[in-house]
């Protein structure tokens, strides 16, 4: 059984994520942290979702069961759990969210000791134990042995701490006005806090989780509403995170999204010209506009490609000595600052530019122009092979000769293919992605 996708194990909660798969999961997990135990304590923190309640009890389940003392901390950011689990010295941590998906999924996120995400050896190591009844079976402790529980309510004072650190002490956001959509998730609290501490004037949207509307047309994957406050209230910027938190989408002053790859463009420029920078370059995906990697260059920077996923782009940053990258959808790595993308933290950063330059976010933060680029996403009905599917090659060879960059993957988290096509030609892009809809709808739903 396949477990772990591009981010962790995730599925709707109740048919895929049930109580038992989430329960034998962190038991195969806790087997694997307590070959290298420390603390014997293990981090768990959860987003909104109504199914947190069922998936986080089994989860303590397991736990327990093995032999492991958990700490619940309740709704918090994925990058939040990245920095407690390290910051409480807790063998591992464990994040339960399905980030940007609707409500009726959830997921698992696992984090080691010192923050990172589990490289694919090691999500293998645990399929393997998860599949190993007599392991699993073995592992149980009785009597005393058996771990126990406790919630703790205050830990969000330290991650508010170490986020205002991450912004320079000599600026504030004093006179600036944002908004702030919080997608009825993980940020909900943590977000408005951080802002309006800093000086700020902050309208919310979307603050008010009750387990089901959860990133429901709002948050990172939902601007609409948020460029409207944002011409609305007349702000300076709109900021929009997704149900974890871990995602950052900036809206400028008149209400127009930037893109997401313009504006890791902006930043890198920005870190590298006040010596932040370290590797001479930044970590982006195989999902990244050329136009980026061209403006690196111009600036005498490099731009590394890596996996999609920001644990692919973390291992490119570690590889390279890179302590900057991310993914054109708004997962942000400064490794300076957080573990894992932080919205927040990538949030603090990019006003923190704008007070630098003294200028409005549609000048700064989009510093270079974008080659047309389409992503189509097809729903499938089986994930067959890309490799075995006939006459593809023959396909993707007609685009080279077109001079169109393409990148043809399955989503890890849902039955999804994902077509991208870039080139300087949008009227090729959308001649050449019609006949590609139309191939792999006959192909793979026939």
């Amino acid at each position: 059984m396949k477990l772990f996708g591009t981010d962790g194990v995730r599925g709707e909660a109740g048919s895929f994520l049930t109580a038992e798969l989430a329960m034998r999961v962190a038991m195969a997990a806790g087997i694997y942290f307590k070959q290298k135990s420390k603390t014997n304590k293990i981090l768990i923190g959860k987003d909104t979702r109504r199914s947190g309640y069922m998936i986080e009890s089994a989860i303590v389940s397991g736990l327990t069961a093995i032999g492991y003392d958990v700490i619940e901390i309740g709704p918090m950011p994925t990058p939040a759990i990245a920095f407690i689990t390290e910051n409480m010295r807790c063998d591992a941590g464990i994040m339960i969210s399905a980030s940007h998906n609707s409500y009726e999924d959830n997921g698992i996120k696992f984090f080691d000791c010192h923050g990172d995400k589990f490289s694919t050896d090691v999500e293998a190591k645990i399929e393997e134990i998860f599949a190993n009844d007599e392991l699993i079976k073995d592992a149980q402790v009785t009597a005393k042995k058996i771990g126990k529980a406790k919630r703790i309510d205050d830990v969000i004072g330290r991650y508010i701490i170490q986020l205002k650190n991450s912004f320079p002490k000599e600026m504030t956001l004093s006179g600036m006005r944002i908004v702030l959509d919080t997608a009825n998730g993980a940020g909900y609290k943590v977000g408005p806090t951080v802002l309006e501490e800093l000086g700020a004037e902050v309208i919310v949207l979307h603050d008010k989780p009750d387990g089901f509307n959860i990133n429901e047309g709002c948050g990172a994957l939902h601007t609409k509403e948020l460029c409207e406050n944002v011409r609305k209230y007349r702000a300076d910027i709109g900021i929009a995170l997704d149900g974890d938190a871990d995602r950052l989408v900036v809206v400028d002053e008149n209400g127009e999204v930037v893109d997401g790859d313009q504006l890791l463009g902006a930043l890198g420029e920005y870190l590298a010209s006040k010596g932040m920078l370290k590797g001479d370059g930044i970590v982006s995906t195989v999902m990244s506009n050329q136009g980026l990697e061209d403006f690196m260059k111009s600036k005498k920077l490099k731009l590394f490609r890596s996996d999609v996923g920001d644990k692919h782009v973390l291992e490119v940053m570690k590889k390279e000595g890179i302590n900057f990258g991310g993914e054109q959808s708004g997962h942000i790595i400064m490794s300076d600052f957080a573990k894992t993308g932080d919205g927040l933290a990538s949030a603090l950063q990019t006003l923190a530019l704008l007070i630098d330059k003294k200028s409005k976010a549609s000048k700064v933060l989009r510093p270079f122009s974008l080659y047309p680029q389409k992503l189509v996403n097809i729903k499938v009905d089986v994930k067959k092979p890309l490799d075995e599917i006939p006459f593809l090659d023959e396909k993707l060879k007609e685009l080279d000769t077109q001079d169109i960059r393409h990148l043809i993957r399955y989503s890890g988290t849902e039955n999804k293919l994902r077509v991208l096509l870039e080139c300087k030609d949008a009227k090729q892009i959308d001649t050449n992605m019609e006949k590609l809809i139309e191939f792999f709808k006959k192909e793979l739903n026939g």
